[in-house]
């Protein structure tokens, strides 16, 4: 739990908020407390989703899923009011880590706990596929233990059980890398078999300390997903064999989730093994905490949540979502003289684009959404030099014409990455003018979740005809979830083609990056 902010309601609906439980792609989740005094989880929307019609009829669907979902495994929708003029759901607090953290934390967890966890959830998931819809998005951060036993959350992406792995335009993510179904990685048609490899995979966690797929890139963990088998040496023998089917390749040979639920807890079910010690003492001890810290909240100030305003919809941009501008304002020249734009920047114009997920999705997280112009900074802590005697535009003598970027490549450009033959994502490209030896360009590129954001600047390395080297490196402060960027120095070689097309090629240890891009 965090404080709350400047900008954070005190109140929803008829809750009062007391602190900020964490965020996520869709929205903020915060902790309230009603009336009469129930402890809630409160989750808010994104304001730049609330313009969206689609998203919200989603957020509509998930309110509906939740609650004709219910049952003892779940937490319960309280409330929810999605035509607000940013909606919202309220639903009961779980006074227990998420799975994540608690393994995190703590290590893998006895083979007792494992078994509970796996007929709760099972039985939750069962009754999910019974009502006609799939989860899609069964994994770790999802599941809630508490002292009653686990209860699974998030019912953001359920759907119909024969829906396919498509998304909609706002580039809200399907799914968690490392925790889909190889037929929701390739955007295929999914079915309850889907959920219960993600259960496979969400107990390999549970039983081994860690995930059953862990590629060096996001690309190669999802290629991993689709054609290797999962790491299961860690898990206890007892359990490996029901992990192993429930993460087979082929849907058809996936087990049924009520013989799971029977098989690990027989005829009492999920119930006969939930009571006093099922789970380990540490994780008990954080629960304890937990509801200390709750009898101890001192609530802030009321104040009524004036929403803000949803921003305009801006036209899409092809597959990609809302564009950014970033043309030249133009200024008065100097007396005598003519109206000019303001002269490029040298250092680092970072353009960060929006990643519409794509449903063949192939990097992981939850998720990440966002678009902006960001500052020209150079690096240094000082501002981007405009054209002075240290800038790239200043008139510099170092080097022939030789060394100079060719103006053919001066722009921005923008297009889709591929990675060992899968899609990879959108890329944008801003390139100024410049010489080798300087830094004059920025990739940003989104795996297809939209998960992470990589901002990587580029360094002019050889100059060719039709053909340009570059050196790169990630700019950490400007990546979102740089940890899944790739971390050491790299090549990207830009190559022009007769139709104007410019194809971009990176080499990179978990796979070559390569796409087509077109001027913007």
């Amino acid at each position: 739990m965090e404080p709350l902010q400047d900008g954070d309601p005190r109140t929803i609906g008829a809750y009062r908020i007391l602190r900020r439980l964490g965020q996520g792609g869709m929205g903020r989740v915060y902790l309230g407390r009603s009336g009469g005094g129930r402890t809630v989880a409160v989750k808010v929307v994104h304001p730049h989703f609330a313009a969206d019609e689609r998203f919200r009829a989603r957020f509509a669907r998930e309110v509906a899923a939740a609650r004709l979902v219910g049952g003892a495994w779940t937490a319960p929708v309280l409330d929810a009011d999605p035509a607000a003029g940013i909606p919202w759901v309220a639903t009961g607090y779980v006074a227990g880590p998420d799975l994540q953290r608690a393994v995190t934390a703590h290590g893998a967890l006895p083979q007792r706990t494992v078994l509970a966890l796996a007929a709760g959830l099972a039985e939750t998931l069962a009754a999910v596929h019974e009502r006609g819809l799939v989860h899609r998005d069964v994994k770790p951060s999802n599941v809630l233990l508490a002292l009653e036993g686990p209860r699974l959350i998030d019912f953001g992406i359920a759907r119909a059980s024969d829906a396919t792995a498509q998304l909609t335009a706002t580039g809200a993510t399907v799914g968690s890398p490392g925790y889909m179904s190889p037929e929701q990685v390739m955007g295929r048609q999914l079915g309850p078999a889907a959920d219960v490899f993600s259960f496979g995979a969400v107990l390999a966690f549970a039983a081994a300390g860690r995930p059953p797929f862990g590629g060096e890139s996001a690309a190669h963990l999802l290629y991993q997903v689709v054609h290797e088998e999962p790491d299961l040496a860690a898990v206890p023998g007892e359990l490996r064999d029901l992990i192993a089917s429930c993460l087979a390749k082929d849907p058809d040979a996936r087990p049924a989730l009520k013989d799971v639920a029977a098989g690990c807890a027989g005829e009492g079910g999920a119930a006969g093994l939930i009571g006093p010690g099922w789970l380990p003492q540490q994780v008990v001890e954080d629960v304890s905490r937990r509801a200390v810290e709750l009898l101890n909240l001192e609530e802030a100030p009321a104040a009524p949540y004036a929403a803000p305003a949803p921003p305009v919809p801006t036209p899409p941009l092809g597959a990609f979502g809302p564009p950014t501008q970033t043309s030249l304002p133009e200024i008065p020249g100097p007396p005598g003289g003519t109206t000019g734009a303001v002269p490029p920047r040298r250092g680092r114009a970072r353009l960060v684009v929006p990643a519409v997920a794509l449903g063949v999705a192939l990097l992981l997280g939850g998720a990440l959404y966002g678009t902006g112009l960001l500052d020209g900074s150079d690096g240094s802590g000082g501002s981007a030099d405009p054209g002075g005697t240290g800038g790239t535009n200043g008139g510099s003598d170092d080097g022939g014409d030789g060394d100079a970027l060719p103006a053919a490549f001066v722009g921005e450009w923008e297009g889709e990455l591929t990675v060992l033959g899968l899609p990879g994502g959108p890329v944008a490209i801003t390139l100024e003018e410049g010489r080798v030896g300087d830094r004059i360009g920025t990739v940003t590129s989104s795996d297809a979740l939209a998960l992470s954001t990589c901002v990587d600047d580029l360094t002019l390395k050889e100059v060719g005809e039709n053909e340009v080297t570059f050196d790169g490196l990630v700019d950490q402060a400007a990546s979102s979830n740089g940890s899944f960027c790739i971390q050491e120095p790299f090549e990207v070689v830009l190559t022009l083609d007769d139709s104007g097309a410019m194809s971009y090629l990176s080499r990179q240890p978990g796979g070559n990056l390569e796409g087509s891009l077109r001027r913007t």
